[in-house]
């Protein structure tokens, strides 16, 4: 996590009451963020009243709609929650906490933690808002949370700026009726805020109209392969035909060529002829417009089309590019809101702890391309040899718990002493062609520096020894 982003975490937020303002009765916010449910809108006018109102589940069985939610709810789920401290280094490392470690681990008894955030995502996704109920025991410490159903919350708000939540009957949650609890004992996560600062606009209402697009065009396709697929037409003759004579034929050829019967042969004479009248699916680009309206879907949450089979994959083969790319534009937002949802509700940050996901889970790297990454790491002395390790899931080994650089590196310090002399490079050229070191008259050739090293470890000399070698500077011999 980016001390950026940390800092923003830590920053406490606080709340002025409005002067002049008396208490009262709170009064319910606006349902701007459920008004939706369970009807989201009329797909044309008259709609409601000829029975053909859009439902929020009727949406939800569109398969571009539900493979975003599935995918975005599941990948931020299967990232593990950490509990973190800063060192004194201002390192957020992984720790444990008996007052924290175990609601992170497991949130209640009914769920495990992958399937609670699932279920925290899914309702900002479907409705806006997420609210999870804080279960305390006897020292005021959270050890359970709840997320309600978004659709039985009321938010309140009373004169004076203080913020309820109105809960209706939750059996599972405990909520044996209609309760008024404080904002404290509710995290209230929520999507885009465009109307009221503690509503938030889920984007499934943006993607209702394409999403119902696609929902009509699959059901026209799916009567018209009911039929066979075979188009409806008109019957013409060459002269005239009597009213009586065009309904027998009519209720004839609807009774025998229709339906079930649709692909009968046929026997046409008197000139008859059928003409098929229903649009083919090339001239109606039925391909072309599904996939317009499953690319509106991904578009409206947010992830690129090809990860819901809205269009072909990239062709180029950098998984953890395109994963960098869908976690940045895609799932950043929810993993930061969460991460600061609980640290907040949690009371971590009083604490000095944060909360942290694990993105290990979702941004990694195939194996060829994570031991390269981690051999050039080691190389360059950033990490130890056991850190390396460890990202590979492979046990420490004794004498790599140090970083290493090669013996011809030199600090920037010891550069800039080199620079300093009135010939640098001319320290480097000896009497016998070797490198000279010297300290003070004392000069030492490649051979004698090596002897030296070599009666040094003979002798197991301390390391103030092999220390004083390291400080001998490089000159020019005399």
């Amino acid at each position: 996590m980016a001390a950026a982003s940390r800092q923003k975490k830590t920053a406490r937020r606080k709340s002025v009451a409005p002067a002049r303002r008396k208490a009262g009765v709170p009064s319910v916010v606006g349902d701007r963020g459920n008004w939706w449910l369970p009807v989201i809108r009329e797909p044309f006018t008259g709609a409601w009243q000829r029975n053909q109102d859009l439902s929020a589940e009727t949406v939800l069985t569109n398969a571009a709609v539900y493979a975003c939610l599935e995918r975005i709810s599941s990948d931020i789920a299967k990232c593990r929650l950490r509990l973190v401290e800063q060192d004194n280094n201002d390192i957020w490392k992984e720790v444990e906490s008996p007052a924290f470690s175990p609601v992170l681990r497991k949130p209640n008894s009914w769920q495990n933690r992958i399937q609670l955030i699932e279920n925290w995502v899914l309702s900002k996704l479907t409705a806006g808002n997420a609210y999870i109920l804080k279960g305390r025991d006897a020292r005021g410490l959270v050890v359970s949370l709840n997320v309600l159903d978004p659709a039985g919350v009321r938010v309140m708000v009373t004169p004076v700026g203080d913020v309820y939540y109105d809960l209706s009957r939750d059996n599972i949650s405990g909520i044996e009726g209609h309760i008024l609890v404080p904002a404290s004992e509710i995290i209230h996560d929520m999507m885009t805020v465009k109307f009221h600062p503690l509503n938030g606009v889920p984007p499934l209402i943006a993607a209702t109209g394409p999403a119902t697009q696609g929902l009509n065009i699959q059901t026209t396709s799916a009567k018209f392969f009911k039929n066979n697929a075979t188009p409806g037409g008109v019957l013409s003759a060459p002269g005239e035909i009597k009213e009586a004579t065009a309904k027998r034929l009519r209720e004839y050829w609807q009774t025998q060529f229709s339906g079930d019967n649709a692909g009968r042969i046929a026997v046409l004479g008197d000139g008859l002829k059928f003409e098929p009248m229903a649009a083919t699916a090339e001239s109606s680009q039925l391909a072309e417009q599904l996939g317009l309206s499953a690319k509106m879907v991904a578009s409206a949450f947010g992830i690129p089309a090809y990860m819901v089979g809205a269009e072909a994959p990239p062709s180029y083969n950098n998984i953890e590019a395109l994963n960098q790319q869908y976690y940045s534009q895609c799932l950043q937002k929810h993993f930061e809101q969460i991460e600061l949802c609980l640290d907040e509700g949690l009371g971590l940050i009083d604490a000095g702890y944060g909360s942290e996901f694990d993105l290990d889970n979702l941004l990694r790297m195939d194996t060829a391309a994570m031991i390269s990454s981690e051999a050039e790491a080691v190389g360059a002395g950033i990490k130890t040899p056991n850190e390396a390790r460890k990202r590979l899931n492979l046990g420490p080994m004794e004498g790599g718990d140090t970083p290493y650089l090669q013996e011809q590196n030199y600090s920037l310090s010891a550069l800039s002493k080199r620079d300093a002399m009135d010939n640098p490079w001319a320290a480097r050229q000896g009497s016998s062609g070797g490198d000279l070191v010297s300290k003070g008259d004392a000069i030492l050739d490649d051979q004698e520096i090596q002897n030296y090293i070599l009666a040094a470890l003979t002798k197991e000399l301390c390391g103030n020894d092999l220390e004083s070698l390291y400080r001998l500077q490089i000159t020019k011999a005399d």
